[in-house]
């Protein structure tokens, strides 16, 4: 991603023994945390210079791109390990075969952590720690990494990668050179966009489209365009939920029909207060509000309470969204809600 490359010059000249890389999902975070482990693990860097990015041709780097380096600990939650193909499934949890693979990073990954952190490093570089999602630590594990950030080994580094940094220990963060990620400009990410694509790449008013949907995060939009992306579909589902029809929601998990209406409430609450939309075009959500809302200062204060009332439900059903009895009748309860909260009595 060309808006990494400049980022990863500045963080190779960071000392310290601990990176936070953060900001909003999509951005790159892995893959520049995993970069940044990359040119401290190769072996063509010049003795005695500055860290310059990694070569991707020595036998370190090619252990790193094939998994294998025994110098580099990649931790992830598991269900993460199985689809990206870093690592094992613990020892202890291998047995288990019907337990559903966990999205939080297990106390057993962080001991695996302390033990390699521990020895002697294979290849004479010293060992990198990459931790993704930071954030899905839970107490017991962010506590026991926190012990080793205090007194760490000193051939040792550790790369933090968060979408949610507020979520960690303030212990943590304060042990950490935190480096905020760059939002890069709309021209080099409808380039990357277009050329992700191969000979399928969109044409630009679909990529626009769903860079907006993804709320400006290229990662984000390029696996809605890898699934099909149809910007026509999302223009129509501000009105489709508004006459209580599911449209694009019903072709979706739970979770991200959860989201799509997420945005639609922050976009309707957009239009409100007088701004422009994020995520859908505001000629699709400006006529869900009627011009006597937006003119009457006490219809327009019911309505903002209102939809506000029905993000922080939305809010709370996200949180057990994994689970629900039937989808279809989530589906059908999280619609109808939808249609009651963009009615807007005068």
């Amino acid at each position: 991603m060309p808006w990494l490359v400049g980022q990863l010059q500045a963080l190779l000249q960071q000392q310290g023994h601990a990176l936070l890389l953060e900001g909003p999902s999509g951005l790159g975070q892995f893959e520049l945390g995993l970069a940044y482990a990359s040119a401290v693990l190769c072996e063509r860097q010049p003795a005695g210079a500055p860290l310059q990015p990694a070569c991707g041709q020595c036998e370190s780097c090619h252990a790193i791109a094939v998994h294998t380096h025994p110098d580099l600990l990649v931790l992830l939650p598991e269900a993460l390990q199985q689809e990206w193909g870093w690592g094992a499934p613990d020892a202890e949890s291998s047995g288990e075969a019907k337990r559903k693979p966990s999205k939080e990073i297990r106390i057993e990954a962080m001991r695996q952590m302390i033990t390699f952190s521990q020895r002697t490093d294979a290849r004479g570089r010293g060992k990198v720690v990459l931790i993704y999602p930071a954030e899905s630590m839970n107490t017991v594990t962010a506590n026991a990494l926190l012990k080793t950030l205090e007194e760490p080994p000193g051939n040792s580094r550790f790369v933090l990668v968060s979408d949610a940094s507020h979520r960690l220990l303030p212990t943590i963060r304060s042990r950490c050179h935190a480096w905020h990620m760059h939002w890069p400009r709309p021209e080099a990410v409808a380039s990357w966009l277009a050329s992700s694509q191969g000979e399928a790449a969109p044409d630009g008013e679909r990529l626009q489209a769903a860079l907006a949907a993804a709320g400006g995060r290229p990662q984000d939009a390029r696996q809605l365009l890898l699934a099909g992306f149809d910007g026509q579909s999302w223009r129509d589902l501000p009105r489709s939920i508004a006459h209580g029809e599911p449209a694009l929601l019903a072709q979706v998990a739970p979770g991200a029909a959860i989201t799509m209406l997420q945005q639609l409430c922050h976009d309707v609450l957009t239009v409100l207060a007088g701004a422009t939309p994020r995520y859908f075009p505001r000629e699709a959500v400006a006529p869900l509000v009627p011009p006597a809302v937006l003119a009457q200062r006490p219809l327009r204060q019911r309505a903002f309470a209102q939809l506000t009332q029905w993000g922080s439900e939305l809010m709370a059903a996200a949180r057990t969204s994994e689970h629900p009895f039937s989808q279809e009748l989530m589906l059908a309860a999280l619609v109808e809600r939808a249609r009651s909260a963009l009615h807007f009595r005068m």
